[in-house]
């Protein structure tokens, strides 16, 4: 990750393109229910708009035209915040890899707020999602709160966090320590679906983590060492909601690790709020796991048990896989095909 900040040029927005924007708001709705058979426009960074949420102001609330936000190589050190109206937006790195345009800055959730109380989760995020149909890609996401160098209540720091419906992130990397990565909806009882392929995502505790149906395919999980031999953290922690059967699939992936053997666990039951009726649903399959994974590797949460959650692993391999067993539950192999990418996207192709 790059360690300096660009000096980004400060230009004017371009008047144009905001008019063109703005006139987008008004295409027939058959055009704006898929955004096919229309140009996308276009805004660049720096070289229209100074900063990213520039750029992402510059969308009118209600747009139904596909803006494409093309983002210049260099580290762009800001908060990032996509409205619950504003749609179909994508972000687009421009380099020659996604390390090479990143997205970083430094909040922790137990940091006090100007008028009072503290940032939380969505306070913390480095870039916020609540607008439908929005696509990353080629870009790295960063919350770099410095845990040790920092004494505070709540040192959960978000990289991203998403509430709107079909988000797409491909060759994408979400870096961060405690939570970083907030897959949600805008209520418990609500469904959001998340796409996430040939990606990088690391943290500690409960680093993936939220309500949405998540799918996170071919890509790398890294879960990072904070230096015990024998609790590292949490992989995920989803909080689904009861009456949705699909909360997160990690499919045909990779995690590894840099903690000792035997010190990471797979995934704990978040209820948020204590709530009951947010009971999580998480299948892992198909994916290689290090030795760090446990090999009782779910545990309770704020006392609610795993057993009660939907956990379950299916034709997994590595040293850190292990058979059906007690504290191993596998997906019985007649029911494999229902947890698929498909059954959780139901009926979204983002490809």
């Amino acid at each position: 990750m790059p360690k300096t900040v660009r000096k980004h040029r400060r230009v004017a927005a371009v008047g144009a393109m905001t008019v063109l924007l703005a006139s987008a708001a008004t295409l027939p709705a058959s055009a704006a229910a898929s955004g096919k058979g229309v140009r996308p426009a276009v805004l660049k960074v720096p070289a229209q708009y100074p900063t990213v949420q520039a750029a992402v102001d510059a969308v009118p609330a209600g747009n139904t035209r596909p803006v494409t936000i093309k983002l210049a190589p260099g580290t762009y050190r800001e908060k990032v915040r996509i409205g619950d109206e504003q749609h179909r937006i994508s972000l687009v790195g421009t380099g020659g890899d996604r390390d090479d345009t990143v997205i970083v800055f430094d909040t922790p959730s137990g940091e006090p707020k100007p008028e009072g109380g503290t940032q939380g989760s969505s306070g913390s995020a480095t870039v916020m999602v609540r607008g439908d149909d929005f696509t990353a890609r080629n870009l790295t996401f960063v919350n770099d709160f410095d845990e040790a160098a920092h004494e505070i209540s709540g040192e959960q720091a978000l990289a991203v966090k998403t509430t709107g419906d079909r988000q797409f992130f491909e060759d994408v990397a979400f870096l961060g320590n405690q939570d970083t990565l907030m897959t949600d909806t805008p209520a418990l009882t609500e469904v959001s679906r998340v796409y996430i392929r040939d990606s990088y995502i690391e943290g500690d505790v409960d680093f993936i983590y939220g309500r949405a149906s998540t799918v996170i395919e071919d890509s790398v999980i890294k879960a990072i060492s904070r230096g015990s031999t024998t609790n590292n953290g949490w992989l995920a922690a989803p909080s689904t909601w009861k009456d949705n059967p699909y909360g997160m699939l990690i499919t045909d992936s990779e995690v590894i690790s840099d903690a000792p053997d035997g010190s990471f666990h797979l995934a704990r039951p978040w209820h948020p709020g204590g709530n009951p009726d947010a009971i999580g649903q998480l299948v892992i399959r198909e994916t290689k796991l290090p030795a760090a994974i446990k090999a009782a590797p779910y545990t309770d949460m704020s006392g609610f048990s795993w057993r009660e959650a939907r956990f379950f692993e299916h034709r997994n391999y590595g040293p850190g896989a292990a058979p059906e067993g007690p504290d191993r539950p596998h997906l019985d192999p007649a029911l494999a095909d229902d947890f698929e990418r498909a059954d959780y996207l139901r009926g979204w192709n983002p490809c």
